[in-house]
């Protein structure tokens, strides 16, 4: 039986643990946390950080495991490239997914080949991005980030010049190495895009792509609350996104891989790549395009992480039907009361719920992709119901907390 390191044991990474067994692998799970849920389905569990390279490098060897895979974790991506380059198993060069996974590199590759990128410049030190603020080295409003959290953890927008240090404060607190970004604000024109992608020999063989939607009165506003499928221009822009992402892949020497992006278009309708993450969506979003294309990213993931052959697939056109996945939360912290959806909603729209908090459970206001109380795969009917109910959430769903 062949052997398969799975890199992440949550709750959302529990179906690639199921999806490789019913493949017939066998299954090894690493988590740093001792409680996660992904060891109760695993053949074998080691509690060991899925970012120490070498630990899970010798985990490896000792399983003779192979292939690897980071399923919808941005930090264990780098791991997963590294483990395989040096086990020569199948994967993608350490280089590339390295640059793809850490925002300062990713901005200066990008600059350096000329793609359009926010003007941007790395940080390990507090003055020093205190002082380029000070002196307007950027216009602002300026977004701040740890350049290698997952999850849009850390993230937030400066346009104060009074709330410097607190931001960018709270981004490093987020950092595993303790640096951060300052990148100029991009205006998006209508949604930012999000969904997923898949590689095969170096072509992107498949791209879905969704609208992001966001709540402004979460703690950390620039988190995604859900992504409706598919996204809501015309055929030439998901055409024209498709060729940049084509580019950045084969200079990068990516061959077999899932991705997941965030990108913006302005108002000229230049393509700006924010992020192109060598690993699959999380929030259950391989899901929602399985729902919606009948291709199953999952699949893919899993079979090209072993080096297998796989059927080719066609790139996925605006379809009829009307996806997406949402992000249950909180606004505030406190102790969860009750969680209360429209009637009609949950016999219409909801097609598969993962709640993972019930009543008398504390709960964070939403802050990042791991403070969700639960994701919602649903349906609808037309784009414009989709697009009111994502952007309207509160009509429908409320999250009561006790006084």
């Amino acid at each position: 039986m062949k052997k398969i390191l799975l890199l992440g044991g949550s709750a959302q990474q529990v179906i690639a643990i199921k999806k490789a067994k019913e493949l017939g692998y066998y299954t090894i799970v690493c988590d740093y946390l001792d409680d996660n849920p992904g060891q109760n389905y695993a053949d074998k569990f080691y509690l060991a950080s899925t970012t120490d390279k070498e630990v899970i490098l010798e985990i490896a060897r000792i399983e003779n495991i192979d292939g690897i895979l980071a399923y919808a974790s941005d930090p264990a991506a780098p791991t997963a490239a590294y483990v395989s380059e040096k086990l020569n198993l199948p994967g993608n060069p350490y280089k590339s997914v390295d640059i793809l996974c850490n925002k300062d590199k990713y901005r200066k590759f990008l600059a350096k080949n000329g793609f359009n990128t926010p003007k941007s410049k790395g940080y390990s030190n507090v003055e020093d991005a205190l002082c380029d603020i000070r002196n307007n080295v950027y216009k602002l409003p300026v977004m701040v980030k740890p350049v290698d959290s997952s999850g849009s953890k850390g993230v937030s927008m400066l346009d104060k010049q009074d709330e410097m240090r607190e931001r960018i404060n709270l981004a490093l607190s987020y950092s595993k190495s303790k640096r951060i970004i300052i990148e100029e604000f991009v205006e998006s024109f209508g949604f930012q895009v999000a969904g997923d992608g898949l590689s095969i020999n170096g072509n992107l063989k498949f791209r879905y792509f969704a609208n992001d939607h966001f709540n402004k009165d979460a703690e950390n506003p620039y988190v995604p609350i859900s992504a409706s499928f598919p996204y809501n221009m015309p055929q030439e822009i998901h055409d024209k996104i498709h060729s940049e992402i084509q580019r950045l892949i084969t200079l990068l020497k990516m061959k077999d891989s899932t991705y997941n992006f965030d990108i913006r278009i302005n108002r000229n309708l230049d393509v700006f790549l924010m992020e192109v993450a060598p690993r699959s969506g999380g929030n259950y979003i391989p899901q929602v395009i399985k729902y919606a294309t009948g291709v199953d990213m999952l699949d893919y993931a899993i079979r090209l992480a072993m080096g297998e052959k796989v059927d080719e697939v066609e790139i996925s056109k605006e379809n009829q039907e009307f996806w997406s996945y949402y992000a249950i939360h909180s606004t505030h912290n406190g102790v969860l009361k009750e969680i209360n959806i429209n009637q009609e909603v949950l016999s219409n729209n909801i097609v598969e719920s993962h709640i993972i908090k019930k009543p008398k459970d504390r709960v964070e206001a939403f802050k990042g992709a791991s403070s969700a109380l639960g994701i919602l795969i649903m349906k609808f009917d037309s784009l414009k119901s989709m697009v009111d109910m994502m952007e309207n959430s509160y009509k429908w769903i409320t999250v009561c907390l006790e006084e």
